[in-house]
This record gives structure tokens, C-alpha cells and sequence, in this order.
């Protein structure tokens, strides 16, 4: 688990593994990259990363 992240932790840990570390990955493109606060970007992440995961068939 990322650090940055260690508040949301409960929240990711019923995600299947491969969802949730796509969405560390997203998530700290957004908040480096778009300025997101750390709750929008777990947010949005967790959308994105479940659609990648579900567009490659899981």
C-alpha cells in the first residue's frame, strides 16, 4: 500500500488486487499531475482502474 494513501486503505482492501493497484497507479497521477485532493482521486481511480479491469475481461 502506498503511504500516500494509507487513510483509504479500508476502502481498498475489498478491491480484487490487480484493481487496486491500478488504482494507486491512477490515483497518484491525478493528484501529481491534475491537483486532485487524495478522496477525489481514490475515487475516480477506483472507476477507471474497475473499467480497465473489466475491459480486459476480469
Amino acid at each position: 500500500m502506498d503511504w500516500m494513501f494509507e487513510d483509504f486503505k479500508p476502502g481498498l482492501d475489498s478491491l480484487d488486487p490487480r484493481v487496486k493497484e491500478k488504482t494507486l497507479e491512477i490515483a497518484k497521477q491525478l493528484v501529481s499531475e491534475k491537483n486532485y485532493t487524495k478522496k477525489r482521486a481514490i475515487s475516480d481511480a477506483i472507476v477507471k482502474a474497475e473499467e480497465w479491469f473489466y475491459d480486459l475481461g476480469g
